[in-house]
């Protein structure tokens, strides 16, 4: 019999990234999605004749229970969350439900319906926020900055605290800013390249940035998603930093994909306090020595071949929409 996994949160970048991976190792996928009354999923459009999508939400423990007891899967990814930094701010009791306690909700309907499922829980860079130090490892302590940052340190004890009360199978993969031409248009990556193919196509002048000195580990999505996979592969449950290792500025990002299609950032970008944070993160950046150690996981793709690959990606969308 294939093997079975469950992924919350299928319909973004890392769910899939991650359908995919799966389906080529011969797994059954189960996507769950919210209830809605479109049903365009454009990421996994090209998977639905291969995959099985189910109504759930991770606001609503019932929903997970009659999934997991009527599907019964081997492992269960939970991907699904309130994912973008900014809208925590605007959203931070929405935040808290669905990228808090909605881990405590799976975590539970797990140990009630069959505690040998194996769950991985997707943590954030974003929970070390103002760092302790540099770079930051699976030890490193916490100290969010933003509403998701601390969500996101919720998720990541209370997948803990499970494992160790429980005796589950839960791990949680502590994953750096990882990226694809899959992203969403408000992260900072894709707004750039997706201005950047914009601005060399005549049909937009200007790009307004926010904190142009931040500094991320960045990488690619279609690489993290294999870590996720390999960590349910091993004998006992351990939590790992998945990162490149390199930082890269804001700056850096724009002068990569602008310069990548002859352009100076300078003559386009400005900065506007809109886009500045409350609270920012300055620099993260990681240490997946044990992940390579224990995982054999290594990043294929570099920053730059990320960047032109996201910019190649973009221009093709937006010629396309040109020509109608």
């Amino acid at each position: 019999m294939s093997p079975k996994a469950l992924i919350t949160g299928i319909t973004g970048q890392d769910g899939s990234y991650l359908a995919e991976f799966l389906l080529e190792k011969g797994y059954e996928v189960i996507g769950m999605v919210r209830r809605s009354s479109t049903t365009r999923f454009p990421r996994i459009q090209h998977l639905l004749d291969r995959i099985t999508l189910v109504p759930g939400d991770l606001l609503d423990q019932v929903s997970l229970l009659h999934i997991i007891q009527e599907h019964r899967p081997n492992e269960v990814y939970n991907l699904g969350a309130q994912s973008f930094v900014p809208t925590s701010w605007a959203q931070p009791v929405l935040t808290a439900e669905f990228t808090a306690v909605g881990v405590t909700r799976m975590l539970d309907a797990i140990r009630m319906v069959d505690p040998s499922i194996r769950f991985y829980q997707a943590s954030s860079s974003e929970m070390f926020g103002k760092v302790r130090e540099v770079p930051q490892r699976e030890t490193t302590p916490f100290y969010p900055r933003s509403p998701y940052g601390v969500a996101k340190v919720y998720g990541h004890w209370i997948t803990v605290n499970y494992r160790e009360s429980y005796d589950l199978f839960a791990v949680s993969g502590i994953l750096f800013n990882h990226e694809s031409p899959r992203r969403g248009l408000e992260f900072v990556t894709r707004k750039v390249t997706h201005a950047v193919a914009r601005i060399k196509l005549g049909l937009q002048d200007t790009l307004p940035m926010g904190n142009l000195d931040a500094k991320r580990d960045w990488g690619y999505a279609g690489d993290y998603v294999r870590a996720m996979w390999l960590m349910l592969q091993q004998d006992a449950p351990q939590d790992y930093v998945v990162a490149t290792g390199v930082r890269h500025s804001v700056r850096e990002l724009l002068e990569c994909a602008f310069g990548y299609v002859g352009l100076d950032y300078r003559d386009y970008v400005t900065v506007d306090p809109r886009f500045l944070r409350p609270a920012d993160v300055e620099e993260l950046v990681g240490d997946a020595s044990k992940a390579r150690r224990e995982l054999g996981w290594e990043p294929a793709v570099s920053f730059e071949e990320l960047v032109h690959m996201m910019v190649d990606s973009d221009l093709r969308e937006v010629q396309a929409e040109i020509e109608g």
